[in-house]
C-alpha cells in the first residue's frame, strides 16, 4: 500500500492500516516539519471536535492530543464599540470545540506512525504520475534529484487540495472536477500573551468581531498568544475600503482597524510588521467524481474534498473518511474495489454538504450572529431542543458534537430552519411563543433522530 501525503490524514490513516497489520509506505512532497519550519503548510489553528477525536480515540492518541488543546465552549462576539458577548456552542459545558495547533497536531501523528508501523516517513518525495494499469506510482526527491518508482497494491491519495494524484486521474475519462475559489482572502496575524504569559483575552472561547461582509476570529494557543485570522474580499469593487485590495496601501492598514477592530489593534502592537509580512491566504472548496479508480486508487481527505474552514470540519471530515475506510476494510478485507466503491459511496455525499454547510456558516459567522433575531432565533432552538431532544437538534449539534452524517444535518438543518423563521415572525421573547403549537410543528416535520455512537 502506498500513501500519498503525510499531512494529518495521511499520517492518521498509516496509523489505522498498521492496526490491521496492512503494510503501508507513506510518502510527502515537503521536507520534514519535524526537523524544519520549511513547508509546514496551512498555519491556520484547527477546531477538533467529535469526529476527528473518534478516530485519534481509535488510534489510541486522543489522550495525548488533549493535552495541547485547549476547550473553547462558545463564541466570544466583539462588537465594534467593544461591547462583548457570548454565544454557547452547546447545550452545557460538557460541549465544546478544541483548539489545537494544526502543526503539533500533525507531528504527533508522524510520530505515532513511525512508531507503531516501523517505517519511516519519506520526505521531499513529491508525486509525479500513475500507471493505472500497472500499479506503479512515480516521484521526484526534491533534496537530491532522483527519479523513482516503487510498485503499489494500491494507491491511497491524501496529498491535499492541489493534490498530483488527483491530476492524474484527472487524465481518465469522464471525470468531473470543480475548484471554484472565493473571492476572499485572509491574514494571519498574532496576539500576543501578556508581559506574564497569560491571556489577553477570555482563554476558553473562539472570538470573532462579525462585521458584515468581513471579519476577524481569534483562537487560543498554549503559551497564552491568539492566533488571528482576518477574512476579507480581495477587492474594492467588492469590499471597498474594507478589502484587501484597499489595505495593500501601508496608509490604509491602521485607520482600517481604528474603525472596525479597536480592541484588536490595541493587543498587536507590531500589527504593521506581521500584515504586510505574513502571505494571503486564498480559499477555495473542491468537489470532484470519482474519487476512486478500480482497486487502483482512492483519493481522500481534502484532495477529494477541501472546503472552506468556517465550520471547522475540514480536519474532522477527513479524519472521519479514515475512520470509514476502516471500518470498510473490517468488513471487506483488502478487496480493495469493494473497499474503495463503498467508500466513496458513503463519504461523497457527505463530503459534499458540508462543503455547503460551511459556506452557509461564512455568512453565518461574519453577518448573522451580532444580528438581534438571529440571537433570538437561536434562544428558540435552545427550548425546542430541551423540550425535544431526540427530534429537534440543534444543527451545529448535529455538526460537531454528533457523528450525524453531514447529509442528513444538512436536510434537517434546512427543516429546523423553516420552523425557527415560522416561530420567530413577529415575535421577540420566548413567553409569545405558542409552545404547544410549536411542538406540533416539530413533531409533524421531522422524525425521530438516529444518533451514531461517539
Amino acid at each position: 500500500m502506498v500513501i500519498v501525503g503525510a499531512g494529518l490524514a495521511g499520517s492518521l490513516l498509516s496509523v489505522y492500516f498498521a492496526k490491521r497489520g496492512i503494510e503501508a509506505d507513506v510518502y510527502e512532497r515537503r521536507p520534514d516539519m519535524r526537523k524544519s519550519d520549511a513547508g509546514g503548510g496551512k498555519s491556520i489553528n484547527l477546531a477538533l471536535s467529535t469526529r476527528g477525536i473518534h478516530a485519534l480515540k481509535e488510534v489510541g492518541l486522543y489522550d495525548e492530543i488533549r493535552k495541547i488543546s485547549i476547550p473553547m465552549y462558545g463564541r466570544k462576539l466583539h462588537a465594534p464599540d467593544g461591547t462583548l458577548s457570548f454565544q454557547r456552542y452547546g447545550k452545557d459545558d460538557t460541549e465544546y470545540i478544541n483548539a489545537v495547533s494544526r502543526a503539533e497536531l500533525n507531528r504527533s501523528l508522524m510520530d505515532l506512525s513511525e512508531s507503531i508501523t516501523g517505517r519511516k516517513i519519506r520526505f521531499n518525495s513529491r508525486c509525479t504520475g500513475i500507471d493505472f494499469a500497472g500499479k506503479v506510482v512515480s516521484f521526484t526527491d526534491d533534496q537530491t534529484g532522483e527519479n523513482f518508482s516503487v510498485e503499489a497494491e494500491a494507491v491511497i491519495a491524501t496529498d491535499g487540495a492541489t493534490s498530483a494524484v488527483r491530476m492524474e486521474m484527472m487524465k481518465i475519462p469522464r471525470f468531473n472536477f470543480a475548484q471554484v475559489y472565493e473571492n476572499y482572502g485572509y491574514k494571519e496575524l498574532t496576539i500576543p500573551s501578556g508581559s506574564d504569559g497569560g491571556f489577553l483575552m477570555e482563554k476558553n472561547a473562539l472570538h470573532i468581531w462579525p462585521r458584515g461582509s468581513y471579519m476577524l476570529i481569534a483562537l487560543p494557543n498554549l503559551e497564552g498568544s491568539f492566533t488571528c485570522t482576518l477574512f476579507l474580499p480581495f477587492d474594492k469593487v467588492l469590499g471597498g475600503e474594507n478589502s484587501l485590495e484597499h489595505l495593500e496601501e501601508r496608509n490604509n492598514l491602521i485607520p482600517f482597524f481604528e474603525r472596525n477592530f479597536p480592541d484588536a489593534l490595541a493587543l498587536m502592537p507590531d500589527l504593521e510588521e506581521q500584515y504586510y509580512s505574513h502571505p494571503t491566504g486564498t480559499l477555495m472548496t473542491v468537489k470532484c467524481y470519482p474519487w476512486t479508480f478500480g482497486d487502483v486508487v482512492t483519493l481522500l481527505g481534502d484532495s477529494a474534498h477541501a472546503i472552506v474552514p468556517f465550520f471547522g470540519q475540514g480536519m474532522n471530515a477527513a479524519f472521519e473518511d479514515c475512520t470509514v475506510l476502516n471500518e470498510l476494510i473490517g468488513v471487506h478485507g483488502a478487496e480493495w474495489k469493494k473497499v474503495f466503491a463503498e467508500y466513496q459511496a458513503i463519504r461523497k455525499p457527505n463530503t459534499d454538504a458540508i462543503a455547503d454547510l460551511a459556506q452557509e456558516n461564512f455568512i453565518e459567522m461574519r453577518d448573522l450572529v451580532a444580528d438581534p433575531r438571529f440571537q433570538f432565533k437561536k434562544k428558540i432552538e435552545a427550548e425546542l431542543f430541551k423540550r425535544h431532544p431526540d427530534i429537534f437538534i440543534p444543527k451545529y449539534s448535529m455538526v460537531t458534537f454528533l457523528r450525524v452524517p453531514y447529509s442528513e444535518a444538512l436536510k434537517r438543518g434546512k427543516i429546523q430552519e423553516s420552523i425557527l423563521d415560522k416561530l420567530s415572525e413577529g415575535t421577540h421573547a420566548l413567553e409569545e411563543i405558542d409552545w404547544s403549537n410549536a411542538s406540533a410543528l416539530v413533531e409533524q416535520s421531522l422524525t425521530k433522530m438516529e444518533i451514531p455512537k461517539n
